[in-house]
Parts: structure tokens; C-alpha cells; sequence
């Protein structure tokens, strides 16, 4: 085995790649996330506006149908206002005028409906019309969110690209004995593989290193671990 200091040295540049790499890659992956929550929230905005639009043309369906049953009544009082004449009995006349006034009265009722469908229409227009330009606004937010997520995964994936290369190279310098166990507690150790020890404490999970277990580190035998987190210790002696 080479210097074993050596390769905690080598093991600490390769510790700062891969810091580094996964920070960026949790970044990364969080990013579609980013993306589908607003994505969500404007789709939800979308859909209200459509569900707005879907009420407001059963209202214009409801307005257009009272208005052909006023023309129908109307039609009707009229046809009973001629026939006002062709009456020869004082009962049929006041029979038919009854008529006519209750068909007046019918039709005074659906004019009611037919302007408060009317007042209706106009809010629910309105209303449609302001959502629509807060939509408007709120997808020109979104399209710039997104292309500011879109902009961040590009430079993460360039950062991820230059940070393999290097870690490539810092390979090279690490035993595979070494490096298969510092790659085995990395991945189960949330990307911290390697720590320092300073002031008796373990910088991976701050638990306590006996001064025993210091005194193994600084004589390089072999690699010593920390009991909690199993990490790699080793001791920064440059200062």
C-alpha cells in the first residue's frame, strides 16, 4: 500500500468533487418538480377560466331561450288581442281579455328572467375578461420560470460534465482497495464519504472522537472510521 496520508489527501480532493456533484444532481432532480408545481398551479387558473366560460354560455343559452318564449307569449297575446272583435258575448269578451292579461302577466315574468340573465351575461363577461388578462400575465411568469429552470439544468449538466472529468482524473491517484470502500460509504451516506475531525468531533455527525482514536488517525496504519456514521476520519495537521 502507498502512504496512506497520500491517500486521504487524494480521497479529500476527490471527497470536494463529489460534494459538489451531489449537491448539483439533488438540484437537478428537484427541478421538474419546480417546474410541474407551477406548471400545476397555471393549469389550475386555466381550467377555472374554462369552467367560467362553460357557465357563461349556458347563461347565454338560458337568456336566448326565455327570449323565444317572450316572443311566443307575445305572439300569442297578440293573436288573442285580435280575436278580441270577432267576440260576440260580453262573457267571452271579458273571458279573452283575462287571457290576454294573463299572458301579458307570463310574459312580464320571463322579461324579468330575461334581464337578470341579462345583468348575468355582462358580470359573468367581465369577470372572464379579467381573468383572462391575469392569465395572460401569469403564463408569461410561468414561460419565464420555466426557461429559468430549463437555463439552470443546462448549467448544471455542464458543471456535472467538467466535474466527471475531474473526477476522472482524481481516480487515478486512489488504490481501488481504497476507493471501493469510500464509493461504498458514499452512496449510503448521502454523498459525504470522507471527514475531518476538529475538536474532538466527527464532522459528519458531530458525535464525539475519542483521543485514542485520533492518535490512530495521525499514525496512518490503516483508515479509521467514525463508530456513529462510519466515515472516514482524518485530521487537518496543517494548522
Amino acid at each position: 500500500m502507498s502512504d496512506l496520508k497520500a491517500q486521504l489527501n487524494s480521497l479529500n480532493k476527490l471527497q470536494t468533487i463529489d460534494s459538489e456533484i451531489y449537491v448539483l444532481e439533488h438540484e437537478k432532480l428537484a427541478c421538474p418538480q419546480e417546474i410541474r408545481a407551477i406548471e400545476t398551479a397555471f393549469e389550475e387558473k386555466k381550467t377555472a377560466v374554462a369552467n367560467a366560460e362553460k357557465v357563461l354560455l349556458d347563461l347565454q343559452k338560458q337568456k336566448k331561450d326565455n327570449e323565444l318564449e317572450l316572443a311566443s307569449k307575445e305572439e300569442a297575446a297578440k293573436k288573442l288581442q285580435g280575436q278580441l272583435f270577432a267576440l260576440k258575448t260580453n262573457k267571452e269578451y271579458q273571458t279573452m281579455l283575462q287571457q290576454i292579461a294573463d299572458a301579458k302577466a307570463d310574459g312580464s315574468v320571463t322579461e324579468d328572467k330575461i334581464l337578470e340573465l341579462m345583468e348575468r351575461v355582462d358580470k359573468s363577461k367581465a369577470d372572464i375578461d379579467k381573468e383572462k388578462q391575469k392569465l395572460a400575465q401569469e403564463e408569461k411568469v410561468f414561460n419565464e420560470q420555466k426557461k429559468k429552470v430549463d437555463l439552470r439544468i443546462k448549467e448544471i449538466d455542464d458543471r456535472l460534465a467538467q466535474l466527471a472529468a475531474q473526477r476522472n482524473q482524481a481516480l487515478v491517484d486512489v488504490e481501488p482497495k481504497i476507493l471501493t470502500q469510500y464509493e461504498r460509504i458514499l452512496s449510503s451516506r448521502d454523498g459525504l464519504a470522507i471527514v475531518g475531525v476538529k475538536n474532538n468531533s466527527c464532522l459528519g455527525c458531530n458525535m464525539f472522537v475519542p483521543p485514542q482514536v485520533i492518535n490512530l488517525i495521525k499514525m496512518y496504519e490503516k483508515i479509521i472510521t467514525c463508530e456513529v456514521c462510519n466515515r472516514m476520519l482524518f485530521v487537518d495537521e496543517t494548522g
